[in-house]
């Protein structure tokens, strides 16, 4: 343990020398070599960026623009640190960021949101794949949310459905091949992330033998689809419907969850819509 303390404080006395006698540049360019900094992004420092817009992949009518030089600049200051690495991750995008340099030239880059940095890049173009902080989720894009949403939505929004879940299999038993769709969840898509999606996906499989749909022309026994029919911050209200293949018949759940005391409470009703829904 002295040993490593030792070659720790070795390590930043040169570090910090290295700074004295060289100045900024050499030693930035010393940060580049130790793999503390990267260079692809200097045209942000540059001045060049004046135009960010930041497009969500499930909802293409929500994205926002960014102008703010500060905002711009804490944004370098993120990628500046990230790392390059030759796999990305094999989730699906949350964001498209393109970056403005000018008129014509467009930097375009695809972003998955909460991502360790164990499980791959979070940030990709065509040729190049990055590790980046997830302080872009908070510093960058929390910061430019016009919308109030549900209290923590992941909890209130993935435990409704399996409230449902757990009223309809404790009814008719697990299905052979049941299927979730929430692609047409429209009103809520904007708060969907993969990474959510993903540790979800696993509870589907290990708690009620479901899937979750992928493609629509996919085969099932029954099929629950999700309709978010309102919300605020502490109220979340949802209409879930399971269609069988063998039969036109239906069953409909109407869920109605509220935040009280710090937790969310879910009641579920059956086939029946409850007053003031």
């Amino acid at each position: 343990m002295h040993r490593n303390k030792n070659k720790l404080f070795i390590f930043s006395f040169i570090i910090i020398a290295a700074f004295i006698f060289t100045g900024c540049n050499s030693f930035d360019g010393i940060k580049v070599k130790l793999g503390l900094k990267n260079n692809d992004f200097e045209y942000i420092k540059q001045g060049r960026i004046k135009k960010i817009i930041i497009q969500s992949t499930r909802d293409k009518s929500f994205r926002f623009v960014v102008t703010d030089e500060i905002a711009i600049k804490d944004l370098y200051e993120i990628l500046s640190s990230s790392k390059e690495v030759s796999a990305k991750s094999t989730l699906d995008s949350d964001y498209i960021f393109e970056m403005y340099e000018g008129v014509d030239k467009v930097h375009k880059f695809n972003y998955i949101a909460g991502l360790d940095e164990k499980d791959g890049a979070n940030l990709y173009s065509e040729d190049k794949s990055y590790i980046v902080s997830k302080r872009i989720d908070n510093d960058i894009i929390q910061n430019f949310w016009n919308i109030r949403k549900p209290i923590d939505f992941k909890t209130v929004y993935y435990d409704s459905i399996s409230k449902v879940l757990d009223d309809y299999v404790k009814g008719e038993g697990k299905s052979k091949n049941l299927v979730l769709d929430i692609s047409e969840d429209n009103t809520v898509s904007k708060f969907i992330l993969s990474t959510d999606l993903e540790s979800y996906r696993s509870q589907l499989l290990d708690k009620y033998n479901a899937v979750l749909l992928k493609d629509k022309k996919k085969d099932y026994d029954q099929l629950i689809e999700v309709k978010t029919e309102g919300y605020k911050a502490t109220i979340y209200k949802s209409s879930v419907t399971i269609k069988s293949s063998s039969s036109d018949k239906e069953k409909k759940y109407y869920v109605v969850s509220k935040y009280e005391k710090g937790a969310w409470v879910i009641e579920t009703f059956e086939d029946k819509e409850p007053a003031n829904f």
